[in-house]
């Protein structure tokens, strides 16, 4: 499919899912996400100064700023994704928390240069249409010195473990986490993985886009990878 295509197709997928993604998300990863989220979490609550912005790009359902608004008070925190459905579901979980839920376009964010403290994208950047423009985007808005960082999906690189992952994120984990009704939406998150760069390509685009202090963190054989980087 083409990228307007994709865009659309993506869309409809997370407006399908919204009221189950969380639930679903926890049993296909068998609670690890929940893991993974909040070790990114605790790299963004050590590296942010005091009393700045955050902004967490493609928040979906919420997490990331929810967990990260109850550990730092003192932080404006700004949660952006261009599906409603979902952010209503962050809206619900979230009461009492200083935080602003905006729908908008991780291709085109719509903040000023150099308005962000860091800025962070989890789960979400292997669904965009193009993830170089998404990255650049995320530059654009933080302050110099500021972090950019990702978590997300990759197939691994142990290739004694692919056919195992395979045989679990593209034949068992769509009936897991969709059943019968939403099939077809979780063998999209199983699909668009392996149309994802690599590990290693996406460390290379961190380099070419400038940025530096470069770090990785693989989870579970590189099925899950945190990777970093200052402006």
């Amino acid at each position: 499919m083409n990228k307007e295509q994709k865009s659309k197709f993506v869309h409809e997928v997370f407006e399908n899912i919204h009221t189950q993604y969380d639930r679903a998300n926890n049993k296909i990863s068998f609670g690890l996400q929940k893991n993974w989220k909040q070790e990114l979490v605790d790299k963004i609550v050590e590296e942010t100064p005091k009393n700045s912005d955050f902004l967490d790009v493609c928040c979906g359902t919420g997490d990331i700023s929810i967990w990260l608004a109850k550990k730092r008070e003192d932080l404006n925190i700004i949660g952006v994704d261009f599906s409603s459905a979902m952010l209503n579901e962050a809206v619900k979980k979230s009461k009492n928390l200083n935080i602003v839920w905006k729908e908008a376009d991780a291709l085109c964010l719509p903040f000023k240069d150099s308005s962000f403290s860091a800025v962070a994208i989890s789960f979400g950047l292997r669904n965009t249409v193009d993830y170089e423009k998404v990255l650049k985007e995320m530059i654009r808005v933080v302050k110099k010195d500021g972090f950019i960082y990702c978590l997300d999906s990759f197939v691994p690189d142990c290739l004694w473990i692919q056919p195992f992952y395979k045989m679990y994120f593209k034949y068992i984990m769509p009936l897991f986490g969709g059943g019968k009704k939403y099939y077809k939406e979780y063998v999209w998150l199983y699909e668009s993985t392996q149309q994802f760069l690599k590990k290693k390509e996406l460390i290379l685009l961190y380099e070419k886009l400038g940025l530096k202090e470069i770090k990785h963190c693989s989870k579970m054989f590189g099925v899950c990878v945190m990777i970093q980087g200052k402006k």
